[in-house]
């Protein structure tokens, strides 16, 4: 499993990136994404943006959840008090993803899923809760970023500690 980790904010401006693998079932905890990928999934993020407004005003919680799906990739999203978003896109096979097809997006569908491990299987309730423990443990980051007399919104993080608290979170829960 591969993951797009990127912080978008207020004005839908990327503030941070960072792309990282699955460390549990004996992954190395490096992303596997395809050249094209790297464009792509910015592009699908961002366009899951217009998804979130929708949601954000009939939910009344900051973990989104599943807000998207396209192709073989799902995008979970969690709102911050300050309406910046933390976007995940998760993809179980990388390399079997294939972006220049001309096949439709594909909604997330209401069918009963098996619970299965959270690498094999990216809908299920186990994932749907380790992705809320990694955003929660990510946001209480970013309020100690965010709370440096430095730091002004929307300015683009640069911080090496932010970056290694995110990549500690994804070895931790992902």
């Amino acid at each position: 499993m591969s993951y797009y980790f990127t912080i978008i904010g207020t004005r839908d401006n990327p503030l941070f990136e960072a792309d990282f693998g699955t460390s549990k079932v004996g992954g190395d905890g490096l992303a596997r994404f395809r050249e094209e990928a790297k464009y792509m999934n910015q592009f699908i993020v961002h366009a899951a943006l217009d998804l979130v407004e929708e949601v954000q005003w009939v939910n009344k919680e900051l973990y989104l959840k599943r807000i998207d799906s396209y192709q073989n990739n799902h995008v979970h999203c969690y709102l911050t008090g300050g309406n910046v978003k933390f976007m995940l896109l998760m993809n179980p096979d990388p390399s079997a993803t294939a972006y220049a097809s001309s096949q439709p997006p594909s909604r997330p569908s209401t069918a009963r899923q098996s619970t299965m491990a959270l690498a094999a299987n990216p809908t299920s309730q186990a994932t749907e809760e380790a992705v809320r423990q990694f955003m929660g443990e990510v946001y209480e980051s970013w309020v100690k970023c965010i709370m440096n007399p430095f730091y002004q919104a929307n300015q683009v993080v640069t911080s090496p500690t932010f970056r290694s608290r995110v990549a500690t979170a994804a070895k931790k829960y992902l």
